[in-house]
């Protein structure tokens, strides 16, 4: 069993793409600066045949224009049962990215935490730099799969991005994705069973 995407306008097509000017972002906290809704193929952001993911939607995610951006959400998490059994798996997903030769980054985490908002795990994906990206505008993926910690009630997501130089804030994400799952064997489910 899979559950569907847990975060809420992963891929930023809740709203409609700007040209990179500060605006709220449905589903997501701002915590610091502002974020921006930026459509693909914006001159002088990635474009739909650059690096990123193949199934991208029309927008991405950037810091807008200021020196740091942080969006927040709380996520509650379904299946205590399998959680606290230990047979419950996530899958944390997240493209992140910047410009051409610019360390302007994204860094995503995820922290699970208990029902009296203790923290039980955290796992963070990138900065994806630039010369991880080849110095070409774009979004590589990152990824951190594992057992939801037994205990966990919801899972604050936070996304980051960073300024490194220029006027504006070039840390992109995109296709943000955190999915829970449960092997059938604990489910009663064997294989060719009925």
């Amino acid at each position: 069993m899979r559950t569907a995407n847990l975060i809420a306008n992963g891929g930023a097509e809740s709203d409609p793409g700007g040209t990179g000017q500060p605006s709220p972002v449905t589903g997501w906290t701002a915590l610091e600066g502002g974020a921006a809704v930026v459509a693909y193929g914006t001159p002088g952001y990635p474009t739909t045949s650059g690096p990123g993911p193949a199934d991208r939607g029309r927008n991405f995610l950037t810091g807008g224009t200021s020196a740091r951006t942080r969006l927040t959400q709380l996520v509650t998490l379904p299946g205590t049962a399998r959680i606290d059994a230990g047979a419950a798996r996530f899958d944390f997903v997240g493209w992140l990215g910047g410009y051409a030769e610019q360390d302007d980054g994204a860094r995503l985490s995820l922290e699970f935490l208990s029902a009296a908002s203790t923290p039980l795990g955290v796992c963070v994906l990138g900065p994806v730099t630039a010369s991880d990206r080849g110095a070409t505008t774009g979004l590589l993926r990152r990824a951190w799969s594992g057992v939801v910690p037994p205990g966990s009630r919801t899972a604050r997501v936070l996304l980051l991005l960073t300024r490194d130089g220029g006027t504006a804030n070039d840390g992109y994400a995109d296709s943000i994705s955190l999915v829970l799952s449960t092997p059938t064997a604990f489910l009663g489910v064997t294989a060719g069973g009925s």
